[in-house]
């Protein structure tokens, strides 16, 4: 399944419960994010019974398995859940830092390209600023809001002048901030 008119209605409502959940307020549902941000799957699926929002184990794997943006990872058991970035909620993911790949990229909304190209990137409400190596996905990420703009980040550059990046589990690349010297516009 990779496009959005295949994935049912269904999966897309338990991926956006989930990511209220493991990224933003998963005390909400009485659960504490493990180092990591792991959480165990049958705690979840209890919580979530007993919230109201009835999910089966078949479900969350299809949700897993199925969603575009790979939100969501299982551990190498099985037995744990995690979302692998995007959490406004304290957690740390325990990614190792390493060495990004030359260029990275950053979609965004033509309204906010000024305002970043003045200040940088900053990580907001966040743990990190989100990059990626995948130039379509950032026109994808930044269509959301309007028309797409895509900034290029001197990633290699950037880690020689002392900013560690991290990895997640789905090829999200992450650093703290991204300082308006190391952006370059690119064509729309």
């Amino acid at each position: 399944m990779t496009s959005k008119q295949q994935i049912p209605q269904r999966y897309v409502r338990i991926s956006k419960y989930l990511s209220k959940h493991l990224r933003h307020q998963p005390e909400r549902l009485g659960l504490e994010l493990a180092p990591g941000g792991w959480v165990n799957v049958d705690h979840l699926l209890a919580a979530v019974s007993q919230n109201g929002f009835e999910i089966s184990r078949s479900e969350l794997q299809q949700v897993v398995d199925s969603n575009d943006k790979q939100r969501f990872s299982f551990d190498e058991s099985g037995d744990l859940i995690r979302a692998n970035q995007g959490h406004s909620t304290e957690v740390d993911l325990q990614l190792p830092v390493r060495t990004p790949p030359a260029i990275l990229y950053h979609g965004t909304h033509v309204k906010a390209v000024t305002a970043i190209l003045k200040t940088g990137l900053q990580k907001m409400s966040r743990h990190h600023v989100h990059l990626t190596t995948n130039l379509s996905m950032a026109h994808q990420v930044g269509g959301r809001r309007g028309k797409s703009i895509v900034l290029g980040v001197n990633a290699l550059l950037m880690e020689s002048n002392g900013y560690d990046f991290y990895c997640t589990d789905n090829d999200v690349w992450l650093v703290d901030e991204v300082p308006p010297q190391y952006l370059q516009l690119l064509a729309a």
